[in-house]
């Protein structure tokens, strides 16, 4: 009974990456394919540039699903939330031609994992645990609840941030902060926790290698 266990789980590091981050990489680098020259109108090319970066920005989205069922075996709930919001939002700039959607979006998203993870943790539940599924082998409950705890603090402070941001920044601006800062916070943020999980149960090499690409995204 134990050998399909063993087979159920691939090594997965670089797709958890992928399926994480590529989709907001892949749009950055369309928004700059886009982005008008100088010369030309740039208050109607930058709002052209930003609409068409976002329909590739939904179509990279809907990929990752493919490729998380593919390659893992499984799409996540917090990766379905995503999805269905990237793409809800997305929509709305697209048909309003309102960047106001996109750049929301991700407020949007880290207050409702916030809230989510709060409620669970009021009534003694890590809800973590089910939106990330598979991930985090090995983790007791005391780990769950404080990684839950730990990453609803941390979602706050991206939605504040994020806030700061599009208000502060340019489109430009705001999305290269978003692909280079906060993707590099989100990290520094993961790694912190590892001594944490080590000591409530997390083990084995590839346990350790998935919770170090298993970050808090929008």
């Amino acid at each position: 009974m134990s050998e399909p266990q063993n087979k159920a789980k691939p090594k997965s590091s670089w797709v958890n990456l992928a399926v994480d981050y590529g989709p907001l990489l892949v749009f950055f680098l369309a928004y700059r394919h886009f982005s008008p020259d100088k010369s030309a109108d740039s208050g109607v090319g930058a709002v052209v540039a930003i609409t068409k970066s976002t329909v590739v920005f939904m179509a990279a989205t809907v990929l990752a699903l493919v490729v998380s069922k593919w390659r893992l075996g499984r799409i996540s709930p917090m990766l379905w939330l995503s999805t269905t919001l990237i793409l809800g939002f997305g929509t709305l700039t697209v048909f309003l031609g309102d960047p106001f959607w996109i750049q929301i979006k991700p407020t949007v998203i880290y207050l409702l994992f916030a809230g989510g993870l709060f409620i669970g943790l009021a009534r003694g539940k890590a809800v973590l645990r089910m939106l990330l599924e598979s991930a985090f082998d090995g983790l007791d409950e005391t780990g769950w609840r404080k990684l839950s705890r730990n990453w609803a603090w941390f979602f706050l402070f991206l939605a504040a941030l994020n806030e700061v941001l599009r208000h502060a920044l340019t489109f430009d601006g705001w999305l290269a902060a978003k692909v280079w800062g906060v993707s590099a916070l989100s990290f520094l943020f993961t790694f912190v926790q590892i001594p944490m999980l080590l000591r409530h149960g997390l083990g084995g090499e590839q346990a350790v290698e998935e919770a170090e690409t298993t970050t808090p995204h929008d």
